[in-house]
């Protein structure tokens, strides 16, 4: 019994309020059941994601936020997963794939989230976990890794020879291990897929979709749950740090470029050059729109994110908050009802990190 005339809501008198959720008492920011949008639509079936590894996480709304674009601004808060990172979907899905066909060891050249991710699957999996990262990865990521009962080797200057260790270690494993890649994968971008099924079965379809890019994994993975879900609508803006921004040259170019190298804080996007597959699948098959944001505004991010939600997370994901953050960004999220920001996360900060990064860039 709600009638809606100038945004401002009047009930009849047979209306029985108790039954409605609260968010429609304000019609600005109503979550729009999915119950009146997918009558016609089939359910579309879940990934299955292998039990015990990754948590259905949070869709929060964000009051500051909502406040401060004008449209209803939720926050899928991936930082709440097992290694702390959105990685752990696909890893998770992934590790599993590999161990049914009778791996037993996996080998990550990943200093960052995507080995964080590998040694935590790998752990409750019950899978030896190798990871060779090189001489620039942070002590805090080393350390969460060996936490997790996996074998770290620093070996080299940069990924690259890291990663040519790795791939050497693999092939002198007799078939017995196999190379988990950081984010190039199609077995990843499923197990990252599931992120759009928990949002839709929160009863949410979304008019736009923020993600931060680095290689372009989780960018995959939501472009292929959009597509299972047939929400073709949906608009996707990504965003990344002018110093890592791969993927926004490669939209424009319609193919991948390959950055001289990385020059911003957020090093969790430092990805040289974007996935093929998502910069073939924003071109061809979802409206979506590259942004990129200061190093300064991705710190801002985090800072504001800790400050209205209590949680810390990477300038890497503190690119995508920063366009509903930053007034200059913002503008273009004022077109959209309502907006989901995909809160990745991030293993390598801390308070004093943040308050370092701060302390250079603020």
């Amino acid at each position: 019994g709600m009638r809606v005339t100038n945004s401002v809501a009047t009930y009849d008198a047979t209306a029985v309020l108790f039954s409605l959720p609260l968010s429609t008492l304000r019609p600005r920011t109503t979550l729009r059941p999915l119950a009146t949008l997918a009558r016609a639509a089939p359910i579309v079936p879940a990934i299955k994601l292998p039990h015990g590894l990754t948590h259905q996480t949070p869709l929060v709304e964000s009051l500051p936020l909502s406040a401060a674009t004008g449209c209803q601004v939720l926050l899928k808060m991936d930082a709440l997963q097992p290694s702390g990172s959105f990685k752990d979907r696909g890893m998770a899905y992934m590790c599993a794939a590999l161990q049914s066909r009778g791996v037993t060891d996996l080998i990550s050249s990943s200093g960052g989230n995507a080995g964080l991710a590998a040694s935590a699957a790998g752990r409750k999996l019950g899978m030896r976990v190798r990871v060779v990262v090189p001489t620039t990865t942070k002590p805090i990521m080393i350390e969460k890794m060996r936490a997790h009962g996996a074998e770290v080797e620093v070996h080299g200057a940069n990924w690259n020879a890291a990663d040519e260790l790795a791939r050497e270690l693999v092939g002198a494993s007799g078939g017995a291990a196999a190379y988990v890649p950081p984010y190039d994968d199609p077995l990843l971008w499923e197990g990252h897929s599931s992120i759009i099924d928990e949002i839709a079965a929160a009863g949410v379809r979304p008019d736009a979709i923020v993600v931060s890019v680095g290689g372009g994994g989780l960018l995959c993975g939501v472009l292929r749950g959009l597509q299972r879900h047939g929400w073709s609508e949906t608009t996707v803006l990504t965003a990344e740090t002018d110093g890592a921004a791969c993927f926004a040259k490669a939209l424009a170019a319609g193919e991948p470029v390959t950055l001289a190298g990385i020059t911003s804080v957020a090093t969790s996007l430092g990805a040289l050059s974007a996935s093929s597959s998502a910069v073939q699948m924003a071109r061809d098959d979802q409206p979506t729109e590259a942004y990129t944001v200061s190093d300064a505004e991705a710190v801002g991010a985090c800072a504001s994110l800790l400050d209205d939600h209590r949680v810390l997370v990477e300038p890497a994901c503190g690119a995508a908050l920063a366009l509903a953050y930053s007034p200059r960004q913002r503008e273009a999220l004022r077109r959209f009802e309502t907006v989901v920001v995909v809160v990745c996360g991030g293993g390598g900060v801390t308070h004093e990190i943040l308050s370092q990064w701060k302390a250079d860039l603020l």
